[in-house]
């Protein structure tokens, strides 16, 4: 029924484990399940609305005015990972706005409670990959309005051309009694507005040529679930003493075209985006201004390569994000062949980020016995609001300048170490017959010619120094109370295929160091700085 132009509009969702044909009870809505999307997809029927009077005569105005439709439906646990709702927009349309609600029933202690995604895709369709992504908000929001002359933070601004469009449900976790949603779709007729200015970020600033910069690439804004405008967390890099950062708002571009107000020579802005799969998230750093990565996918799909491929074509980097956090689809489980660099470190010390470091230092042994491809560690801060801290932790870059390509080159060759903040200074080298190489190199030896390992550091009171090899922590030295030191290690490319550097802060209050099964604990506490490893490889000749 209608009443005061306010349409209201049941429909029944049938259990994903019915099968719909010519002999369903009459009466029932229609559903289709199909992976066409990546992830598991389930189709509602599609919602209508009646054309504006005006748009059915050649060069009439459109009619004004606003219809609301209204769909409700109960999903099933399993039902899929994604649910699409259809909604026709007939022409004439200037802006789209949908709201959206579930239940959230008790469970018991230990069992996940109803959360659902929402986001929305255009006439051009839903296919994994497409041209058709409008914008998405997660659990961030449960309202959206898009038009040609604005949009809600995580949506994309531009016309509401006619045509299917598709709200998109994504019930990533479902309580045992089921869930209950509401959607509603308001369409607004009209004439559109001017198109939305699009502002965005050079991808140069005034650097110091070759030169160490410093920066965070993990960090999100209003346009995904953080709680910062863009020019809070611009600030923020500023006070932190960063060089440049990376937007990385999750599964959206909209942020990308708000950053040139917020660049300068002093501050280089890189666009990108935190790809939240089903099966661990995943950043896509120094996407061209405006791509979009899509996020649709479970590790059996076979899809993240293909996403891996497509970033890697626009010059960014692929970097597995927080590969041991605990929360819901956050674990990595994609591997590492398609990575470029991986996150090691996020946000404050803890010990997801030592069993991510293992799990690095692994990978490095590998990449040195099979003579393949190591991969760089990075750490970010991933800061969504206050009190989290930008640029606890963030990477120091040797790069040509400061300029997106020339940072992505220095992070893809391992050029980098990361520190908990702007105080933190060190270098690292090693030196052997009469050659030197620094963070990221080789260095090519006589396989028993000595070779010193140096590390200078500042910044880090009564901080332990490590020295890690193939074989483990070799070297532990400690630093004075002012937080300056500089230490020495002598060994040979026989001994160590790669070395590389830890500076840890004191145990805090006493406590005991890393727990050690085959003797006395090792005596370090959190993280100051990590640096990526120093290679020695015997010369032959």
């Amino acid at each position: 029924m209608c009443l005061d132009g306010h349409c209201e509009h049941e429909v029944d969702v049938l259990h994903v484990d019915r099968t719909d044909d010519a002999s369903s009870a009459p009466g029932r809505r229609r559903f289709l399940t199909a992976a066409a999307a990546g992830a598991a997809a389930l189709t509602l029927e599609s919602v209508s609305f009646a054309p504006s009077a005006g748009a059915a005569v050649q060069g009439t105005p459109p009619q004004s005015g606003e219809v609301t439709r209204t769909i409700s439906g109960h999903l099933d646990t399993g039902v899929a990972d994604f649910v699409h709702l259809p909604v026709e927009v007939p022409k004439g349309v200037q802006k789209i706005a949908v709201s959206y609600s579930y239940d959230k029933p008790a469970v018991p202690s230990g069992t996940p409670g109803n959360s659902c995604d929402v986001g929305i895709f255009d006439e051009r369709g839903i296919a994994l990959g497409g041209r058709g992504f409008r914008g998405w908000s997660g659990g961030a929001r449960t309202s959206f309005e898009i038009s040609n002359s604005e949009a809600t933070p995580g949506y994309l601004p531009g016309p509401v051309e006619h045509g299917t469009w598709h709200v998109v449900l994504g019930p990533y976790q479902v309580a045992p009694q089921g869930l209950n949603y509401q959607v509603q779709i308001t369409l607004t007729y009209g004439a559109d507005g001017p198109a939305a200015p699009r502002t965005y970020p050079p991808q140069r600033a005034k650097g110091r040529g070759r030169a160490w910069y410093r920066g965070d690439c993990h960090l999100h804004t209003v346009h995904s679930d953080g709680k910062r405008q863009p020019v809070e967390v611009a600030t923020g890099a500023r006070a932190a003493g960063l060089d440049f950062m990376v937007s990385t708002d999750h599964n959206t571009s909209s942020a990308h075209a708000v950053w040139g107000e917020y660049a300068d020579s002093d501050l280089l802005i890189i666009t990108g985006e935190e790809v939240t799969t089903r099966n661990g998230h995943w950043l896509a750093l120094g996407l061209p201004p405006g791509d979009w990565i899509d996020w649709r996918y479970r590790n059996r799909d076979d899809a993240f390569p293909r996403f891996a491929r497509k970033v890697r074509r626009g010059g960014g980097l692929v970097v597995p994000a927080h590969m041991y956090c605990a929360y819901i689809a956050s674990q990595w489980k994609f591997g590492f062949d398609d990575a470029d660099a991986t996150e090691v470190w996020t946000g404050p010390w803890t010990y997801d980020d030592e069993h991510a470091i293992s799990t690095w230092d692994q990978k490095i042994g590998e990449a040195v016995r099979s003579g393949g491809r190591w991969i760089p560690a990075m750490g970010n801060s991933d800061a969504h609001s206050e009190p989290q801290v930008i640029g606890l932790p963030h990477n120091v870059v040797l790069a040509e300048d400061l300029s997106t390509d020339a940072v992505m080159d220095g992070i893809r060759a391992g050029h980098s170490w990361i520190a908990e903040s702007s105080a933190v200074r060190l270098t690292f080298t090693a030196s052997g017959n009469a050659r030197q190489a620094g963070i990221g190199e080789t260095l090519k030896v006589p396989a028993e010619a000595p070779v010193d390992i140096r590390l200078d550091v500042k910044g880090v009171p009564d901080g332990t120094v490590r020295f890690i090899t193939d074989e483990g922590q070799m070297h532990q030295e400690s630093v004075n109370a002012a937080g300056e030191g500089t230490v020495v290690w002598r060994t040979t490319a026989s001994l160590a295929a790669y070395v590389r550097a830890e500076v840890r802060h004191p145990m805090a209050n006493g406590s005991p160091g890393q727990g050690n099964t085959m003797g006395d604990a090792l005596m370090f506490g959190p993280m100051a700085a990590l640096t990526n490893p120093i290679f020695l490889t015997p010369d032959r000749h």
